[in-house]
């Protein structure tokens, strides 16, 4: 039998991310929360993450951290490998939550609080 694990990521003082967290509680579904600012942003994870719902989704353009880059700096994501070196150095420009469910070699990745998404993912994937 293969196991199921969901993995939140973001910042924990996020509204957005508190609110999907107490999702997955009021749930009872078992999840890892992975801090941005303390753990900061697994390279692997962040390459998968890219290929599955691409750096434009990822990169949170209507953020503060966004918005407070110079001009060049934000003129400067053109692509995956910029987009991924900013949200590396600036993870608070991640759109959050970015939630993970793997169940073996599968990985189902969503960006944002989507919590229709996560109900549909759990019924299809997670047995009682």
């Amino acid at each position: 039998m293969t196991s199921t694990q969901i993995t939140l990521y973001g910042i924990s003082n996020c509204d957005t991310v508190k609110k999907a967290r107490a999702w997955f509680t009021a749930q009872a579904l078992s999840h890892d929360f992975h801090d941005f600012k303390k753990q900061g942003v697994p390279t692997d994870a962040l390459d998968r993450w890219t290929a599955a719902v691409s750096w434009q989704k990822l990169v949170n353009r209507s953020g503060t951290t966004w918005r407070k880059l110079d001009a060049p700096t934000q003129s400067a994501v053109v692509d995956a490998l910029t987009a991924s070196a900013l949200m590396t150095a600036q993870p608070s420009v991640i759109k959050r939550p970015v939630v993970e469910l793997r169940r073996g070699s599968d990985h189902l990745i969503t960006v944002g609080y989507v919590p229709e998404q996560w109900e549909a993912w759990t019924q299809h994937h997670i047995t009682p």
